[in-house]
């Protein structure tokens, strides 16, 4: 299960501040065997300072993806988690620290799994967490929370690594062409908003929180490829009838 963990986890910093912070979780990462960095609009890459911060670390920072944008960066994963150190107004699905490795390594022999942090400053939008299948927050002190964001990827990346030591089992190669990707539940949600609005269920000029409640209800229920396609099929045979009237 360690070459899975290895090979299909993603880490990902989302408008990472400060090269500094980058070079700490590439040596975070590499300590813990995770290879994988993606970085979305770093306001600093590539920098000494990383280079410096990352003690050895280099072949992180040297196979880092760099891209302009979050939904580029979750091409090809079948499973996001997003960071966040704060209650939101709407709740998405939670994974317990207890969990967490576990959820992980649940999906990741499917295909690719996606781990988001956000912004030191601020964590991740509400708009980017609608990309994320569910959310991790780790405990830390009422009082003082404040975790550096190596000290959080150094964290998950740890929990990862001790489950992994247990599982010696592979990815069962029949189970991963039913995986659906990230782009795929884009798609998706693309034409079901679309068909809400023909529907006149959905105010374009006021749509309130209904696309992001039925995010969070599909991202829950993670379907497989045959049951979203069951899902398209019911959205065009509404546009079919709908066309008819």
């Amino acid at each position: 299960m360690l070459l899975e963990i290895e090979s299909r986890v993603r880490i990902i910093l989302v408008e990472p501040s400060h090269p500094g912070n980058i070079g700490a979780v590439a040596r975070a990462m590499k300590t813990m065997g995770l290879q994988r960095l993606t970085l979305v609009r770093p306001k600093l890459f590539p920098s000494p300072e990383a280079t410096a911060r990352a003690a050895g670390a280099d072949d992180i920072l040297r196979d880092v993806t760099v891209c302009n944008d979050l939904d580029i960066s979750l091409e090809g994963c079948i499973w996001v988690l997003g960071t966040t150190a704060r209650e939101r107004h709407i709740q998405w699905p939670k994974i317990e620290p207890h969990s967490l490795a576990a959820s992980v390594c649940e999906k990741v022999w499917r295909g690719d799994v996606a781990i988001v942090f956000g912004r030191e400053s601020s964590g991740l939008r509400n708009d980017e967490l609608d990309r994320c299948h569910a959310v991790f927050r780790i405990p830390a002190n009422d009082d003082f929370g404040s975790l550096n964001l190596a000290s959080s990827v150094q964290i998950v990346g740890y929990e990862l690594r001790l489950h992994g030591l247990t599982k010696e089992e592979g990815i069962p190669t029949s189970a991963s062409s039913m995986a659906v990707t990230t782009q795929e539940m884009e798609g998706f949600y693309v034409h079901l908003r679309r068909v809400l609005i023909e529907l006149d269920y959905l105010d374009e000029e006021k749509p309130k929180l209904l696309m992001r409640r039925l995010r969070r209800l599909f991202n829950r229920a993670n379907p497989d490829r045959s049951e979203l396609n069951i899902l398209r099929g019911i959205l065009a045979a509404v546009e079919s009838a709908l066309g008819k009237k």
